[in-house]
């Protein structure tokens, strides 16, 4: 390691998945501080973002790419303490958030440069540390693979979810004719129609795809963003436009168990899904490129910014996995290290 501003330790905290379960196999440990590889530089993280993929890596559901972390953890902020070789857009010292394949439940971890940005202006190191993974995922999902344009409607699920706020905001921002959410209380109605929704269905006592009907005057949205599937995926099919892309992003509840395949024919429908997690540094990067060209201008001016729910000590990954499976929350649940309290 080279550059540091600070005597770095050799080892730090962190929490690990002591086997595949539910919240409480989340369990602090001790781990070497990693080494910077060529290319990439070492964060001492401040915060790290609660998503959905990490409760699946403690499910045993999901597994790390190969040479990742087994750490969960995707998406961090913090300071730049050591660069590894040919390291050329970043300094020690510099604050930044990355997006990394695993190990962001600790104080320090690697982040590929290509994979690293700078803190756009007015955001702190905790709402920084809630960017990378999710924005990432709601660019490419909602944009570069449904196609959202100015004008058409979205149907969002999990409209209070990290996920779901942030694409409710970068709908609004971009220009969306209408946007549909489905949240499961009150207050998350409240908060989804505050960020921008136009309808917030609760799904415990009303149907989304009468309400999106309906809301529509029987057309439908052009795109549906789904983090649940199971049955959803067949209901999604019935409250899709013509020519509507369903976005599959998360299997809440498990595989659809029948499917009726003639709405897609005859709505000509597209049905996709992607992860974030297994994509190369270059194709992170592109994504990168277009969130700070289209997204960030949002950021500065206000429009977009990530909300925060609650915020959990590192050690404490076990109840704030806790909160993420009660589905209660209303935008991001961060983990807060100690170098957060300096």
């Amino acid at each position: 390691m080279s550059n540091a501003t600070h005597t770095l330790p050799a080892t730090m905290s962190a929490v690990e998945i002591t086997q595949p379960g539910g919240p409480e196999v989340l369990v602090p440990t001790v781990r070497p501080v990693p080494a910077p590889d060529a290319g990439e530089l070492l964060i001492r993280i401040h915060a790290a973002g609660v998503n959905g993929p990490d409760v699946f890596q403690r499910k045993g559901l999901y597994d790390p790419p190969p040479g990742a972390s087994d750490l969960p953890g995707l998406e961090v902020a913090g300071e730049v303490v050591a660069l590894g070789r040919g390291v050329t857009r970043f300094s020690v010292g510099d604050r930044v958030c990355a997006l990394i394949p695993g190990g962001g439940y600790a104080e320090y971890a690697t982040a590929h440069e290509s994979n690293t940005l700078f803190i756009p202006e007015g955001l702190s190191l905790v709402e920084a540390a809630a960017m990378p993974e999710t924005f990432m995922t709601v660019w490419l999902n909602v944009f570069q693979r449904g196609q959202l344009k100015k004008g058409e409607t979205v149907l969002i699920h999990g409209g209070a979810s990290g996920i779901g706020t942030t694409a409710t905001m970068f709908a609004k921002a971009l220009g969306a004719g209408r946007i549909i959410t489905t949240v499961g209380s009150d207050a998350q109605r409240a908060a989804s129609l505050a960020l921008g929704a136009d309808l917030a269905i609760d799904y415990r006592h009303d149907d989304f795809v009468e309400k999106t009907m309906a809301f529509t005057d029987g057309r439908g949205a052009d795109v549906i963003v789904d983090i649940i599937a199971g049955d959803y995926v067949a209901r999604n099919y019935a409250a899709a436009a013509v020519n509507g892309r369903i976005v599959q992003i998360g299997v809440i509840k498990g595989p659809a168990a029948q499917v009726d395949l003639f709405p897609m024919l005859t709505k000509r429908l597209t049905h996709i899904g992607s992860t974030l997690r297994s994509r190369t540094h270059e194709e992170k990067a592109a994504i990168i490129g277009e969130l700070e060209e289209h997204i960030w201008p949002h950021i500065r001016s206000g429009n977009v910014k990530p909300l925060i729910y609650q915020r959990f000590e590192l050690e404490r990954a076990a109840d704030a996995h806790t909160l993420m499976d009660s589905g209660t929350h209303i935008g991001k649940i961060v983990l807060t290290t100690p170098a957060a309290q300096r």
